[in-house]
């Protein structure tokens, strides 16, 4: 039997999150409302609390959405001959 005890979630403090993330401590609270963030209220008195793993998975997420737009701009971008292979290019690099 292991001596020390199994590691469960890390739980980071709103501020700590807000800090992570560059937004103030009521967009974090709004993103755990939103469902964006996992939280839960602990302690006497009940104080949010953040899982760490969902803050990762949020900025995953954050990330994949970035990718995805810049991808929508491009494409919007394009012409339908660059796109086909044929014709005149209308915007060349």
């Amino acid at each position: 039997m292991p001596d020390t005890p199994a590691a469960g979630p890390r739980l980071l403090a709103p501020a700590q999150v807000a800090d992570l993330l560059g937004i103030d401590v009521g967009e974090v609270i709004s993103l755990i409302e939103e469902g964006r963030l996992v939280g839960m209220r602990v302690g006497s008195p009940a104080r949010w609390r953040v899982d760490e793993a969902s803050v990762a998975s949020y900025l995953d997420d954050q990330a994949e959405e970035a990718r995805r737009m810049a991808l929508w701009r491009q494409s919007n971008a394009a012409s339908f001959p660059e796109l086909w292979g044929t014709g005149a290019v209308r915007n060349p690099d």
